[in-house]
């Protein structure tokens, strides 16, 4: 009696499985559900090895590496495991097809988010890693950080197709409707898409960088910002010169920061009443001068040329540095202590003068004859 009670209470309960909702019995409920959170628990135990072995391991290496890694494993992995147990455990129902479609519709959206992620963080994190931190390493500062932004402008965009296509849109009808209102948007825009491609060729091509000394066409300043479109420019005079990439790449651009070295060349002019011996001093005066002073190299000092009013000297020197006040400050010792050693030898500076010279008369004035008419 007992193993027919038994046996009764089986088949209700089975029956009860038996029971249809929505096209889909009681008992594939279960199963997917019972699938669903059996998914979970395989996760959070992968989760709990894994990440516990990575972290260990990142705690003793210490690398920045290893953190991006641990960082993209739980951004991105974990949340597409998640997505993939609900969509195993859906499928093991039988869903009609709006719910099938808005199901795949999920997985697709939530796939390829993921996977555009994880791709973007890689890229720009050895974008930064090996690109930018060269140019620091070097003394210099990156372009500009608009390059990140149109990566993951690209990039998203091409995740965002791959997702229209897979929902089923007409992506090559809608390509070619581009294409088409491209040429057009591009005849609209020839100047703009210029300065866009000559900020690549800034970019890429680096003839100047942020904070670089430059002299172009009538204009002179600091750059203080490199931009898609145009670039900014600190004047010594204070005032901002803002000017298309287009047009400042088609200058001619003198980048003084990169200038190892400067040189200089000056004159000096003492006048004709100066003696011979003290001429040739002046040569070695100048040089004990230049060579005396640091962040200095003397080229030559020679006696150059009889000049209206002067002897005229020529001297030449390069300044191993680009910076211009310390080249001033340079430029302010040696005159002074040339106007210092020059008073010391008794060696005068020419300036404009005008000598008259006069012959004097050697003989009585004759009186000149005067005739008259009446």
């Amino acid at each position: 009696m007992f193993a027919a009670a038994f046996q009764q209470s089986v088949e209700t309960a089975l029956d009860g499985l038996r029971f249809r909702v929505l096209g889909n019995t009681l008992g594939d409920y279960l199963l997917a559900l019972l699938l669903f959170f059996a998914s979970l628990a395989a996760i959070q135990t992968f989760k709990s090895v894994f990440l516990k072995r990575l972290q260990a391991h990142a705690a003793k290496t210490a690398s920045k590496t290893d953190d991006m890694v641990i960082g993209l494993v739980r951004k991105t992995l974990f949340p597409v495991l998640y997505a993939g147990a609900l969509y195993l455990a859906a499928n093991q129902l039988a869903l009609n097809a709006a719910t099938d479609k808005l199901l795949t519709a999920f997985a697709v959206i939530v796939l390829t988010v993921q996977v555009t992620r994880l791709v973007l963080a890689v890229i720009i994190y050895f974008i930064e890693r090996n690109w930018f931190r060269k140019e620091t390493q070097k003394g210099g500062t990156p372009v500009s950080r608009s390059v990140l932004t149109l990566v993951r402008v690209v990039f998203w965009g091409l995740g965002l197709v791959f997702i229209l296509d897979n929902l089923g849109f007409n992506i090559s009808a809608v390509v070619a409707g581009l294409g088409i209102g491209g040429v057009a948007v591009a005849l609209a825009a020839q100047t703009i898409l210029g300065d866009l491609f000559n900020y690549f060729v800034i970019f890429f091509d680096k003839p100047f960088e942020e904070g670089d000394f430059v002299v172009f066409d009538d204009c002179m300043g600091i750059i203080e910002n490199i931009g898609i479109k145009s670039t900014r420019i600190r004047s010594l005079g204070g005032e901002q010169i803002v000017i298309s990439n287009s047009s400042l790449t088609a200058s001619r651009i003198r980048n003084y920061k990169r200038m190892a070295e400067r040189r200089v060349l000056f004159k000096v002019g003492v006048t004709y009443e100066t003696s011979i011996e003290k001429l040739r001093k002046i040569p070695a005066l100048v040089r004990e001068i230049i060579q005396g002073l640091p962040n200095t190299r003397f080229d030559r000092a020679h006696f150059r040329d009889f000049g209206d009013f002067s002897l005229n000297f020529e001297v030449v020197y390069y300044f191993r540095s680009p910076d211009y006040n310390q080249y001033m400050d340079t430029q302010e010792a040696i005159n002074l202590s040339l106007k210092e050693a020059f008073e010391k030898e008794g060696i005068e500076f020419a300036y404009p003068t005008s000598v008259e010279y006069q012959k004097p008369l050697t003989g009585p004035v004759q009186p000149q004859p005067s005739s008259e008419r009446s």
